[in-house]
Formats: C-alpha cells, structure tokens, sequence
C-alpha cells in the first residue's frame, strides 16, 4: 500500500464532500443541533408535565365511611385531595384515569380505633399511572400522619409519653460524589447517543463512496487511475472514519454545551436538589474509547455498501445495521448491566458499559485496555474485510 496514494484519494474525497450539502447536514448541523434541542424539549416536558401532576388536586372516591365522621373529616379537610360521591363502578374509574384513587374504609372505623382495635384502609391506584402513583404517595403520607396522631393521643391519653412512639429517627444522606450520581442517572445515555451519532455520521459517506460512485459511473474512473484498488479502499475508508469521529466529537461538545447549560433547569423543573457534574478528563477518555469504534464502523459500512449497485440499494443494506448498532447501546443503558470480562468482548456493549463507568469516575485500566484492544482488532478484521471486497471484480461490477 502507497500513503501517499492513500492520502491523495482522501483529500480527494474530503474535498468532495464538503462541497456537499447532505453530507454537512448529516455530519455537522445535526449533532450541533440536536442535544440543545433534546435538553430544551426535556426542560419544557418536565416543567409543564411534572410540575402539573405534583400541583393536581386528585379526584377520588370513598367506599365506606358512613359511620366514622372523624376520618371522612379530615379526609375533607385534606387540601390535596377532592372527594366524589362513590360508585359501584368506582375502580373501572380508576383504571379509566376518570379519578386518581378508590379508598376503603371498613364499618365502624373510628369506634374500632378508639376501642384499640387495629383496622385496615385500602387504597386502590392505576400503577405506572404518574399522576395516580402520586395521588397515592400522598394518601400513604396522610394516613401515616392520622395514624400517629391516633396513637400520640390514646398515649397521652393514659399518660404515657408520645415520645415512645419515636424512640429513634432516621436520617439518609448520598454519600456518593455528584458524578457517580450523574452517572447513575445520565451515564448511560450520554455513550448512547454518542455511538448513534458515531454511525449516523459514517453512514452517508460509506454508501456516497462506494454507491453512489457505481450509481455515478465515477468508479471505473477511480479504478482507472494510478493508485492501487487498496490505495484507493484505505483513502475512502479514512474519509468514512474522519466523517465518524467529526460527528461523535462534535456530539459530544453539543453535549457538553447543552449539559452546562440546561442541567440546572432540567433538575429544578424536575423538582430535585440533586447536583451532578461530568469531568471534562472523563469526556476526552471516553472520545478516545469512540475512535476505534469509529473505524469499526467505517470498515463495516464500507464492506456492506459495496454490495450495492445505487444508493437506493445501499440504504436498504445499511438500514439492518442500524439495530445491530442500536441494540447493545440500548442494553448498556439499563440498570444492572455491568461491565466484566464477558460484556467486555462484546463489540459497541463494551464500549457503552466501559463509557458509563468512566463517566462515573471510575477508570478499570485492565477493562479499558481489553475493551480498546478487542474493539481494535474488531475493527481490523472489518478492514480487512472491505479491502477484500474492492479486490472483487464481481462486486464491483455487479449488475
């Protein structure tokens, strides 16, 4: 192979692209765009969705209760809540978000408590319902507080101190740094997005450089030249991986910039105190974790859009590539998937897991060097393979 040949092939299809505008669109404008976006859309969801659920008054009914005014009292009496008159159908109600809760009080609830005899209230709530899950928090809380205040008279009652009702408090606190926290919570969408962005930006240029030059008829005039066929192969397979790590670096700045500045409403909306921060040094490890990423998926978007013989035929080659890519960047993100020395030979997964756990501030140097060494040679033997490829006659001329 001849660098020099390599080299003038890639400035050659730098400069083309660049004068292309599909190509600037897919590798600059919309990873620039795209993080602000998301952060501002998040920032309005939560405050508008999240704070509206909080603030509701829920509707509920209650079946039961004709006989104990102390409890439907203070039930009226609780500003969280408004009681509607109760119907047999009350639960399909609930499970129909018509009303927020159904509560059961049983017969003679207030002559049983005051007789010292314990009862039990049902509430019935839609889970997986926000606003009904809600609702149902701040029934718990109520009837805990009547509880108390049940047992704290009947102990005063007799004399005996309320006190003995708390012998003991208990208090919770993080112990963890805010950007294991951050991790926690954002750790493994930021990989996410960033890998998605990493193959959408090598996705255009591999099937432009290979389809689309056969839908041209410009191939045979590169084929035609001076250089050799893996000259020309290495030249296009740089421009693929320099079009991937553009658009994943400038991902991760529109990250970073959206971070900085939206985090704090983000969180404030959401109606937390939680603070959490990204090392810079953890971002520029994890870019340095993207790059053979990049490269492996350079080699394998150039070996499969090769088969093709027009754009058209090339996208709907690529397209089953996108969850190959997508399903273990979406397995990294779920909770209680961790990184070991299985995940770690399992390409795209490690790098999402090995990703996340250096956002947190953790650094496994053995399990960084095993994700990058495997992702290496991953991304080698996709080299190879589409260097094989531009060898073939029958590929290359396939009609």
């Amino acid at each position: 192979m001849n660098l020099r040949n390599s080299w003038t092939v890639y400035r050659k299809e730098l400069r083309d692209m660049l004068r292309d505008k599909r190509t600037i669109r897919s590798m600059i404008i919309i990873p620039v765009v795209a993080f602000p976006l998301l952060f501002l859309l998040m920032g309005y969801a939560m405050a508008h969705f999240a704070g509206q659920a909080q603030k509701e008054i829920a509707l509920i009914m209650v079946q039961g209760g004709e006989d104990s005014p102390k409890i439907m009292s203070a039930l009226q009496n609780f500003a969280s809540v408004k009681i509607l008159p109760y119907k047999d159908d009350a639960k399909q109600e609930v499970s129909d978000k018509t009303i927020r809760a159904l509560i059961q009080i049983p017969k003679g609830f207030d002559a049983s408590i005051a007789g010292g005899h314990p009862e039990q209230i049902s509430i019935g709530y839609y889970k997986s319902n926000e606003e009904s899950e809600i609702a149902n928090d701040k029934l718990q809380a109520f009837f805990s507080q009547y509880r108390d205040g049940v047992a704290r008279a009947a102990l005063e009652a007799r004399g005996v101190p309320a006190s003995l009702l708390e012998p003991f408090t208990i208090e919770s606190s993080n112990v963890a740094p805010p950007s294991k926290v951050g991790a926690a919570m954002f750790g493994g969408l930021i990989p996410y997005f960033i890998i998605i962005f990493c193959f959408t930006g090598a996705t255009y240029p591999a099937m432009d450089l290979t389809a689309g030059e056969k839908e041209r008829g410009t191939m045979e005039t590169i084929l035609s030249s001076p250089a050799s066929r893996t000259d020309l192969v290495f030249g296009k397979f740089l421009m693929i991986v320099t079009a991937s790590v553009v658009t994943a670096v400038l991902s991760i700045l529109s990250l970073g910039f959206s971070f900085t500045h939206f985090k704090n409403s983000i969180v404030a909306a959401a109606g937390s105190s939680l603070q959490f921060t990204i090392d810079p040094g953890s971002v520029v490890a994890v870019i340095l974790l993207i790059l053979p990423l990049a490269v492996l998926f350079a080699a394998g978007l150039l070996a499969v859009a090769l088969l093709a013989k027009s754009y058209r035929e090339a996208q709907s080659y690529v397209q089953p590539l996108v969850f190959i890519v997508v399903i273990p960047a979406v397995i990294g993100t779920i909770p209680g998937i961790e990184l070991n020395w299985i995940t770690a030979f399992i390409p795209i997964l490690n790098t999402c897991m090995v990703s996340k756990e250096i956002i947190s501030g953790t650094y496994h140097w053995a399990m960084m060097a095993a994700v990058f060494g495997m992702t290496c040679v991953y991304a080698a033997l996709g080299l190879a393979a589409a260097v094989r490829m531009f060898n073939r006659e029958d590929v290359l001329f396939r009609t």
